[in-house]
């Protein structure tokens, strides 16, 4: 059998980890992350959320393979069982659907204050609770909260990329965006908005979001 195995060497990485398996766990208690080496001592860990829309965040470690599929619960047991190299268990690839972003070619669009993000997910949790156990329907996902153009100098033309409530929940379930108060005296947090033909992608603090756009365009899947 080939070896597969996790090495997390700093503890506040591993507590990271740790964090966003949890999180993953509260949104889907038989999640399943992919994880991929990003380059040397390093790699990503992604996450479909249940909203359509994927969750990112990069980590300090090796991978061995570079690929590999696991279950959460049992990755989120071994990271937090001791400080040695973490078995990611069974190979669970089949589990994994879909392709991911790729690494680069996304436009930087715009860069918006934190505080508006979290009133957005704050703002779309009474409107879910008014549903009940049913939770948030299908026409509060799809609105879109912002918008921004993306430019194409090359053509000279533009059109519109739209952030809606799908990635605003992902990124609050998540925790990737700090609480700050819209008064708050510190420098501003951002949150930065990036768009490739393909994917719309949203950059916070402690993790990214990514979702698919629909674009009418024939693409390739990279990933």
């Amino acid at each position: 059998m080939d070896e597969r195995r996790l090495t997390i060497p700093d503890p506040d990485e591993r507590a990271d980890f740790a964090a966003f398996l949890t999180r993953a766990l509260r949104l889907d208690e038989a999640a399943v992350v992919r994880l991929k080496t990003r380059g040397p001592g390093s790699f990503a860990a992604w996450f479909a959320t249940g909203f359509d829309v994927l969750a990112a965040r990069s980590f300090g470690g090796e991978l061995v393979p570079d690929d590999i599929v696991a279950g959460a619960d049992h990755l989120l047991h071994a990271a937090q069982a001791g400080t040695g190299p973490i078995d990611p268990g069974f190979a669970l690839d089949s589990s994994w659907r879909g392709s991911l972003p790729p690494a680069d070619g996304f436009d930087h669009l715009d860069d918006v204050p934190a505080h508006v993000f979290d009133e957005l997910a704050r703002s779309g949790v009474e409107l879910a609770e008014e549903h009940g156990e049913h939770g948030p329907p299908t026409s509060l996902l799809d609105q879109e909260v912002l918008t921004v153009e993306r430019r194409d100098p090359a053509e000279e033309s533009a059109d519109s990329v739209g952030v809606d409530m799908r990635m605003v929940f992902a990124l609050s379930a998540m925790g990737f965006v700090p609480r700050v108060r819209a008064d708050d005296s510190r420098p501003t947090e951002v949150v930065r908005i990036r768009a490739s033909r393909a994917w719309t992608r949203v950059d916070a603090r402690y993790g990214s979001v990514y979702r698919r756009r629909d674009t009418g365009l024939s693409l390739t899947p990279v990933g």
